[in-house]
């Protein structure tokens, strides 16, 4: 009879539960799990009474924690953590990175995104004070980096027309750029013949996407000037001054003939605004949504659009107001005058900020680059001159005209047009940033009618121009900014991201109190008004409550506080107190007669071994 076989010689153990799971499959970028030294696959010992003669003995003293009684995890002693190099992180290939880390940001990349000025400091500020303030750079400072390496990103750069050897940009036609270029860029030249209902005033929305434009004889019309879809179409039997696109192309402003109009995208007229009457000139303020409106009576009005309330009602005194347009930077409108001189308006103040004479006779426009720091005037005089707006206001150049210019516009790439009579020049400059140059003009194009309006499309190489026989686009190379924010300005935007962004501008609306000269200067401390508001505390309760207390010595033990070492510590206190006052005081004299310099380029003389 065959026997079973026992259970402890030739029959395999059973094997345990952590020892049937299986392995897991280990990827290609894992590192590969040396087995044991006995071969064997990780799992519970076997013999326990081997592995106890290879564990230490436990002395006698020492003590084993105590486990608690609601927890039954056992609790095990802290040791300390040992510190080990970080190796370099390998590529999934296993080969490194030759350039680990970031990559590094140019200064001056990331110069023109900073705002705070670390040359002013707070005088007697306090420790807390100073403390808020680093916080505060270090933070500026990581932006601006963040802002300047992800600036990389922004591949498209601006084309400019470039002729070929001694030949003249000027003498380059409409019809020869639209053949050179490619047919999308083609199709933006177009001309509107609306002679029965002319001339013509034309605006731009900010995403750059539609055109609005009305004629004297009535005739307003607004589309999508990319596709050429008609938005709307109306006749309001009235003669029409001036148009403006709101915060969206969904309202438009129409300047009529008595009253301000405000109408939608279909047509319909949602609005009279009875108190701004004979309206000449309209600008919209996109940052604050303000609509700013130029009369016949010289009074300047601004119309908060998202709450329907005049803010500010200003009497320039300057009689009619036909010239006006705003500064992008610092929203300051800019008015020019009969009497050659522009003024710069704020709604906070009753008075001009500034004003500026530019020309002997009357102004007939005004134009501000993006930048805010240049300003093109034309006058009666024929002449056209380029200001700089950072707090000369001196003329940079001049030029004579033969007709002067009637109108004016600067693109985003600083490049200017002027319209003279049925003529448009345009002159390139140095890029965004720079004047332009008004020696030779960069493009020339001749119209069927007299100029009436100017403005380049933004984010698109477009000049629109409405004149007596309607409107015509012109193509001009290198005008606009060719990378676009798409969180602001989208010009692909849905009509749900639409909805999203309004609510978001109007939770970011800027007051209309803050437009100043100097932006910059509402995130600067008022060191003057500071200091007198501390005087002015001082003398109303009798001492600086601000001031360093006495030194007063802390009372010793074992006999050290007698009355005789108590005065030798205070003694010693003033003594250093004086001392420093004494080094800072010389200090000071000693940069005042650095200051005091010799006459450069004078000749030496026998007197000058008894100057000190």
């Amino acid at each position: 009879m065959e026997t079973p076989p026992k259970p402890g010689k030739d029959v395999p153990p059973k094997k345990d539960k952590l020892q049937t799971k299986k392995k897991k499959p280990r990827r290609y970028w894992e590192e590969e799990i040396t087995p044991t030294a006995a071969g064997a696959s990780p799992g519970p010992p076997r013999n326990k009474k081997r592995n106890r003669e290879l564990l230490p003995q436990k002395t006698k003293n020492t003590r084993t924690p105590k486990r608690s009684r609601i927890s039954k995890k056992p609790q095990f002693l802290n040791k300390p953590r040992e510190r080990s190099n970080p190796k370099p992180q390998g590529s999934l290939s296993g080969a490194q990175d030759p350039f680990p880390g970031p990559a590094p940001v140019p200064v001056e990349a990331a110069q023109k995104f900073r705002r705070i000025d670390k040359s002013k400091k707070l005088p007697h500020s306090k420790s807390k004070t100073r403390s808020r303030l680093e916080v505060a750079e270090a933070e500026e400072e990581e932006v601006s980096v963040k802002a300047a390496r992800s600036e990389l990103l922004l591949a498209e750069e601006p084309g400019f027309l470039e002729g070929e050897d001694g030949e003249d940009t000027a003498k380059i036609s409409q019809a020869d750029i639209a053949e050179a270029v490619d047919i999308a860029s083609a199709a933006k030249h177009f001309d509107l013949n609306l002679w029965q209902f002319g001339p013509y005033r034309l605006n731009y929305s900010q995403t750059g996407r539609h055109l609005a434009f009305g004629g004297r004889r009535g005739h307003v019309a607004a589309l999508d000037w990319v596709t050429k879809r008609l938005m709307c179409e109306i006749n309001v039997m009235e003669a029409v001054r001036d148009i403006r696109f709101l915060h969206s192309e969904a309202l438009l402003a129409v300047a009529q003939n008595r009253w301000l109009h405000i109408y939608d995208n279909q047509g319909i007229e949602l609005h009279c605004i009875r108190r701004c009457d004979r309206v000449t000139r309209l600008d919209f303020l996109p940052f604050h949504f303000l609509l700013a409106a130029s009369s016949e009576t010289g009074f300047l009005t601004y119309l908060d659009v998202s709450v329907g309330k005049i803010v500010a009602a200003l009497n320039a005194r300057a009689g009619r107001l036909d010239v006006m347009t705003q500064n992008p930077y610092n929203a300051v409108i800019h008015l020019g005058h009969s009497n050659g001189t522009v003024s710069l308006w704020s709604p906070a103040m009753k008075e001009p900020l500034a004003k500026i004479l530019c020309h002997r006779g009357g102004v007939r426009a005004v134009a501000v680059d993006s930048t805010g720091t240049y300003m093109a005037t034309s006058g009666l005089d024929h002449q056209l001159k380029i200001f700089d707006l950072r707090g000369a206001y001196r003329p940079l150049s001049a030029r004579t005209l033969p007709q002067g210019a009637g109108h004016l516009a600067f693109s985003q790439w600083g490049l200017l047009a002027a319209g003279m009579g049925d003529v448009v020049n345009i002159w390139a400059g140095q890029g965004r940033g720079g004047p332009p140059s008004l020696e030779k003009p960069y493009l020339t194009h001749r119209l069927s009618g007299h100029v009436h309006g100017l403005q380049f499309c933004p984010f698109e190489d477009v000049l629109g121009v409405g004149h007596t026989g309607g409107v015509t686009s012109m193509l001009v190379p290198g005008a606009a900014e060719p990378n676009f924010d798409g969180l602001e300005n989208n010009p692909y935007r849905s009509r749900k991201q639409r909805q999203e962004w309004e609510v978001k501008a109007l939770l970011e609306k800027v007051p209309a109190e803050l437009i100043c000269l100097d932006p910059r200067a509402l995130a600067e401390v008022d060191v003057i008004s500071l200091e007198q508001e501390k005087k002015e505390r001082i003398e109303r309760l009798g001492y600086d409550p601000e001031s360093k207390a006495p030194f007063q010595p802390k009372p010793k033990k074992k006999g050290r506080s007698s009355t005789a070492n108590l005065m030798k510590r205070k003694r010693k206190v003033m003594e250093e107190e004086h001392r420093d006052k004494v080094r800072q005081s010389i200090e000071q004299q000693s940069l005042k007669q650095e200051k005091v310099a010799k006459p450069v380029g004078g000749r030496p003389s026998a007197l000058d071994r008894f100057v000190r």
